[in-house]
């Protein structure tokens, strides 16, 4: 949304090739919506037009995902975090980040 010059153009190709299925989990709008809340993160106030129209697809938290957190070892405690372990695992997808603890967990990763 912001251009972040932290993304490398990698993966910004990569997230930007309409021939890539980008996925989006309900997970990640939700933490957002708490940070804006409490103050700890800024982002447009467009944000969720952005998501919902944008190049993603939506990610809906399923039972089976919520059972798949269950199943993870505790190497990361943010709740929103394992939730996503969890549905890439569950979905076979890749997550994108940053976050050196995801790594430590059997699910594909692209890091940056």
């Amino acid at each position: 949304m912001e251009e972040n010059k932290k993304l490398p153009t990698d993966i910004k190709s990569i997230i930007d090739d309409p021939l890539n299925n980008i996925f989006i989990s309900v997970a990640t709008p939700w933490e957002i919506v708490i940070k804006i809340k409490s103050r700890k993160l800024k982002v447009p106030k467009n944000f969720a037009e952005f998501i919902m129209n944008g190049v993603f697809k939506v990610l809906p938290i399923q039972i089976n995902h919520v059972i798949g957190v269950r199943k993870l070892p505790l190497y990361h405690k943010d709740p929103f975090d394992r939730m996503l372990i969890a549905q890439a695992k569950v979905e076979n997808l890749t997550l994108i980040t940053s976050d050196e603890k995801i790594l430590k967990y059997k699910v594909d990763v692209l890091k940056y």
